[in-house]
């Protein structure tokens, strides 16, 4: 990949990053107003930027390739492009004082698609540049809510709070416990006998472009609506009995966020107690009610989360992300995760004859830092 000055010119000012995230247990929540656990991942996306004295803003990707793309401050116009990330950001920084163009060099470690928030990883990393170059008043929290309204506002996909957020605030070596109503954070440490594995199943999966997501999240607010609820983070067990009587599908959408948003409460109690097997348990029960209640994975993600659970080191394992491909997260004994995401890569390859790639623990990237 050509060096900053190569592209533009002169060496760059400023140097931020942020990192992907997997998100351990709380899946399709968030939208809901519940709970989730996410948590960073040794995979960065890193920006470059050089102040301009114009309006201009020239951007390179070395992941994406085609050169050197530009618009103007106050021309910013949806594409359907990975550049609409870009455009969205600098559309909303006009709004905190973000006057002056730039340029700017993309790289990232977080493969798109894989279900660990490379969007959400571009446009924090960005926007924390941005904030230092400019030196604009945006502090943390506005930050991670300003980055959820590039995806939502300006790209048009219609994701939860969780990901900025948990890009934002996360780190490796603790869970972020995020109530997507109050958006109240806590940290909860990661046991050092917890050895997580990432493996991404190879199926790509375009939220932006996934009729999938939407339709879930239109049936969670119909659901919500038909039950005089504000949201289903307000659902009961004595509401229960309501629920059955709705139609098909939305009993079993209503379902899984009922009993998953339980399953994260239930994990930080099990992450606190260092009690990997009741964990494990949780993880295998948010897969199926994933697969069978809200049916949001596909064959090749299951065939890899079977593989990984008949693995004699693998306490549990699930789809992480918002589904329809993407990648599993695997609770894994802490000196054996190495082997068993070789393992289990391995076997997925063999029996489905579509590789799989290991993304935790790192291999394959110069610096996790």
């Amino acid at each position: 990949m050509p060096e900053f000055a190569a592209l533009f010119g002169d060496p760059p000012d400023v140097e931020a990053s942020a990192p992907g995230r997997v998100n351990l247990i709380g899946e399709h929540t968030d939208y809901n107003d519940g709970f989730v656990l996410p948590a960073a991942i040794p995979r960065r996306t890193r920006v470059q930027i050089r102040r301009r004295d114009d309006d201009l803003v020239r951007v390179f990707s070395g992941e994406v390739g085609g050169g050197i793309f530009g618009h103007r401050l106050g021309e910013e116009a949806r594409q359907g492009r990975w550049l609409d990330y870009v455009q969205g950001v600098t559309h909303l920084l006009a709004a905190v004082g973000l006057r002056r163009g730039f340029d700017l060099k993309i790289s990232s470690e977080v493969p798109p698609g894989s279900g660990l928030s490379s969007s959400a990883a571009l446009t924090v990393s960005l926007i924390r540049g941005l904030r230092e170059a400019f030196d604009l008043a945006i502090d943390d929290v506005p930050l991670a809510r300003l980055a959820h309204r590039v995806e939502t506002d300006f790209v048009g996909v219609p994701v939860g709070v969780m990901d900025p957020f948990a890009v934002h605030f996360a780190d490796e070596s603790t869970a972020l416990l995020l109530d997507t109503r109050s958006l109240a954070l806590e940290r909860v440490p990661l046991p050092a006998s917890l050895g997580l594995v990432v493996i991404d199943s190879g199926v790509r999966h375009q939220l932006a472009a996934q009729g999938g997501y939407r339709t879930r999240r239109a049936e969670c607010e119909e659901a919500a609506r038909m039950l005089g609820l504000r949201s289903l983070r307000d659902l009961e067990a004595a509401d229960l009995g309501r629920v059955a009587a709705l139609p098909q599908p939305l009993p079993r959408r209503l379902r899984h966020v009922f009993r998953e948003n339980a399953r994260v409460l239930a994990a930080v109690t099990a992450l606190r107690a260092g009690d990997l097997e009741a964990l494990g348990r949780l993880f295998d029960a948010s897969h199926a009610s994933m697969r069978d209640d809200y049916e949001v994975s596909v064959p090749e993600v299951d065939t890899l989360v079977a593989l990984a659970q008949a693995d004699a080191d693998v306490y549990g394992a699930r789809l992480t992300g918002g589904g329809f491909g993407g990648s599993v997260v695997v609770a894994a004994r802490a000196g054996a995760r190495a082997a068993v995401a070789e393992r289990v890569a391995r076997a997925h390859a063999r029996v489905t004859g579509r590789p799989a790639r290991v993304l935790v623990p790192v291999t394959d990237v110069a610096s996790a830092r």
